[in-house]
């Protein structure tokens, strides 16, 4: 097949994401060529599409921060890889370490950046990361954005400590990836879903506990009574400020609750002070720094994790995988195969 790329343009939807030809691309200085194998879809995706992500998307950009591939050119001064090396790309295109600042998140793949729906994707070499060997390409294609917030969320500023209780509220791929991640940090983990059949793969992922919302609508007096009133240390907050008032309540003393992504109260929906009640502390996170992801490999690489997936397309069905993505409510990560 000849090579190919999807195209973003943002003010047309899903009819805005359309299908050209590709060259080959030329690394400049401290750039690389990655031939892609596999990419996976973020929430942040459809929110680049309906115009609600924080920040905009470039008109025409290839989009899709996650994605895994070969490293087939180099461009001079390149150290980070060679040719043949697996590699993927971190969310933000230069954040290494140490305290995200907004001229990080104001350069991300798949958003201003060309990302790695296409062929071919280049990539500049201080966002090349190294995947876990033991990952197939499409589960490692499916780490850079939900594999990494969840790490971020878990380990920063003082990571989960062996036997602490760790909270995680929804579903989606942050909400899976927190479940796992929890369970190499030694934690306990209690799960919040929304049907018994989600409750029963949660369990099976590894989480100790679920309550089922439908079935328990106070389900923060549940955690407490599961932690004997005490409240949990962490609370991975997935679905946002429509729980984030029980997510408190389910909070111990000095608890850390993070919020991941942009969030939306519900209209006519009031938002209780959260700061009523124990003493704790509430945090929004975007992604994490290369940093992270690179420590998250190596502990995914000694715990032989291995994430969730639920569909795959090949990339002529690019559509389709998004179409699916945002009305089927799957549970793990939509992966596109390239040929």
């Amino acid at each position: 097949m000849n090579a190919v790329a999807y195209h973003l343009d943002p003010a047309h939807g899903l009819d805005g994401l359309t299908v050209r030809g590709q060259d080959v691309p030329q690394p400049g200085p401290n750039q690389v060529v990655i031939k892609v194998r596999a990419a996976s879809l973020n929430r942040r995706d459809l929110m680049l599409m309906d115009g609600s992500y924080p920040l905009p998307a470039t008109p025409g950009i290839i989009p899709l921060s996650d994605g895994v591939g070969e490293v087939i050119a180099i461009g001079d001064n390149v150290t980070r890889a060679v040719l043949g090396d697996r590699v993927s790309a971190a969310y933000f295109v230069r954040f290494i370490n140490g305290p995200q600042r907004l001229a990080h998140v104001a350069e991300q793949y798949g958003a201003n950046y060309n990302g790695m729906l296409a062929t071919y994707a280049l990539v500049e070499q201080d966002s090349v990361v190294h995947v876990p060997e033991h990952l197939t390409d499409i589960e490692a294609a499916t780490l850079t954005c939900a594999g990494v917030v969840a790490w971020a969320a878990l380990t920063a500023p003082v990571s989960v400590a062996q036997g602490e209780t760790v909270l995680t509220v929804g579903t989606g791929n942050v909400a899976l990836f927190a479940v796992q991640h929890a369970k190499m940090l030694g934690a306990r983990v209690i799960s919040i879903t929304s049907g018994p059949e989600k409750a029963e793969r949660l369990r099976k992922l590894g989480a100790d506990e679920t309550v089922d919302r439908s079935e328990t609508p106070d389900w923060d007096e549940k955690v407490l009574e599961l932690t004997d009133g005490l409240g949990v240390e962490h609370v991975v907050e997935a679905v946002g400020l429509p729980t984030l008032s029980k997510s408190v309540r389910s909070a111990g003393y000095n608890a850390m609750i993070t919020m991941i992504g942009a969030s939306q109260l519900p209209k006519g929906q009031p938002l209780e002070n959260p700061f009523v009640g124990p003493y704790l502390a509430i945090r929004r996170i975007a992604v994490g720094s290369r940093d992270q992801y690179e420590a998250m490999n190596r502990a995914i690489t000694e715990h032989r994790m291995r994430p969730v997936i639920d569909r795959m397309f090949p990339l002529d069905h690019a559509v389709a995988a998004y179409r699916y993505f945002r009305d089927d409510n799957p549970f793990g990560k939509v992966v596109i195969t390239m040929p």
